[in-house]
């Protein structure tokens, strides 16, 4: 019987044996590799080309952030990070990424039916690229936090080790399982791991109202409320700025379902600003528009964010350039996570291509801080088991399962690519630094 259009082509037993005859052109023990004399780039160089298109009065608030820790550094720096990855070998088992998974990319946030859920929740960097590129970033990720939070490296690289064995069983488990129960399974032990629960119960007080009052002020003109300056972190638009973002919501309604564009349509706007977030996006454009539905109590708030393509496609040939970013963005999102922003969708602004998504709806992200101990472990083990749902959801878990086998030498390779890629954030985290002061010294001079 001919395959359905859309369908894998063999069986799963068939898709095993793919991946593991894998293992032929890239040995699991090879995972561990890293040598930054191989660089065909300079850190610095690429750090300064991912600024073009940027608004520049907030570069140096970008460049601020990162300067601020390793990990903070490490946020900032796909770019690099991508160059790198690009420069080992790879399994070529190519599946949907979250591009920049990190421990502070997974987080909370409020489902259609109003539930929360934890998930990986970032996707300005997802593509299709091989599968370990998302464990080596986000076992990196582990070993930095732990050290920000004080923690030895033995005890991090127990945490990387748990995490990655988690990964590889839960794997195997939804290798195993009915497609459709892949599809819709829920991980239902968040609230017993020490730094979720705290999590969640802060993401219960994150409400559109508690938005409301942290964003707005007060009109001095008139009834109802605006939003407050503070900038450059916000500010608020006016006149033709304004009636541009608000014109753009035409065509963002028209990416949502039917019966979203009839709840959509009930609401009104009230004000937009521009809003800084993050790490990695600071200089991006980033809009924020203030609806208002059945009265003042009624609030929505619509994040409408710059997406320029994923830091990875220079290095895909694989993947399509000119495809709308904020629309890749969407349906990777919708592709990993377990259920999405009811609002996500995207649109255009001044040829621009942006991702619209719900601001603050029971939105919360970890705190590094809370990662020590055996909060750490903990943590890790979620994220092994969310990046293998994800990854089974949007790709090829038969064939991933299928190279990773039953052994730990894949792990323990990562595990040594992760200490030794933190050690790598560092020196280049100490070499921005020294030359963001040494830019400041020098235009310090200039003044005089």
């Amino acid at each position: 019987m001919a395959n359905f259009p859309c369908s894998s082509i063999g069986s799963s037993q068939d898709r095993r044996a793919q991946g593991q005859a894998r293992r032929k052109q890239m040995k699991r023990q090879d995972h561990s590799l890293w040598d930054a004399k191989k660089r065909r780039h300079t850190p610095l160089n690429l750090l300064e080309e991912s600024m073009r298109g940027r608004v520049p009065a907030l570069v140096p608030l970008k460049y601020e952030r990162m300067i601020a820790s390793p990990f903070g550094y490490f946020r900032g720096a796909v770019s690099v990070m991508a160059a790198d990855l690009s420069l080992l070998p790879h399994t070529g088992i190519v599946n949907q990424i979250c591009g920049d998974a990190h421990v502070c990319n997974l987080g909370a946030y409020a489902a259609p039916d109003g539930r929360l859920v934890f998930d990986i929740n970032d996707f300005d960097e997802t593509t299709r690229a091989p599968f370990e590129w998302d464990l080596k970033r986000l076992a990196t990720s582990l070993v930095l936090a732990g050290r920000e939070a004080g923690e030895k490296d033995g005890f991090a690289r127990d945490a990387v080790l748990a995490f990655l064995e988690r990964y590889r069983k839960w794997a195997r488990t939804f290798a195993s399982m009915p497609v459709l129960e892949v599809a819709r399974f829920q991980v239902h032990r968040l609230m017993k791991v020490a730094p979720l629960s705290d999590l969640l119960m802060k993401a219960e007080r994150a409400t559109p109202m508690h938005a409301l009052e942290s964003l707005t002020v007060p009109a001095k003109n008139g009834p109802g409320r605006i939003f407050r300056e503070d900038k450059p972190v916000l500010s608020r638009l006016s006149g033709s700025q304004a009636r541009q973002i608000e014109a753009a919501m035409k065509e963002y309604c028209e990416t949502l379902l039917p019966e979203r564009q009839h709840i959509l349509a009930q609401y009104r706007p009230i004000d937009v600003c521009f809003k800084v977030v993050g790490t990695g996006s600071v200089g991006r454009r980033n809009y924020c528009i203030y609806l208002q539905g059945n009265g003042p109590e009624d609030p929505l708030f619509l994040q409408i964010k710059e997406e320029v393509g994923s830091s990875y496609l220079p290095y895909l040939d694989h993947v399509a350039k000119n495809s709308h970013h904020g629309r890749l963005v969407a349906e990777g999102q919708r592709a990993m996570q377990l259920v999405s922003d009811p609002f996500l969708g995207w649109t255009t602004i001044a040829h621009r291509d942006y991702l619209v998504r719900q601001l603050n709806d029971h939105k919360a992200t970890i705190a590094v801080d809370a990662l020590k101990g055996p909060g750490l472990t903990a943590y890790a083990e979620v994220c092994g088991e969310l990046l293998a749902r994800g990854h089974a959801r949007s790709g090829d878990v038969q064939m991933i399962v299928g190279y990773l086998g039953n052994g730990d030498s894949f792990s323990k390779a990562i595990v040594d690519f992760a200490v030794a890629y933190a050690d790598q954030t560092e020196t280049d985290w100490k070499a921005l630094r020294e030359s963001r002061r040494a830019t400041k010294t020098k235009a310090a001079a200039a003044k005089k």
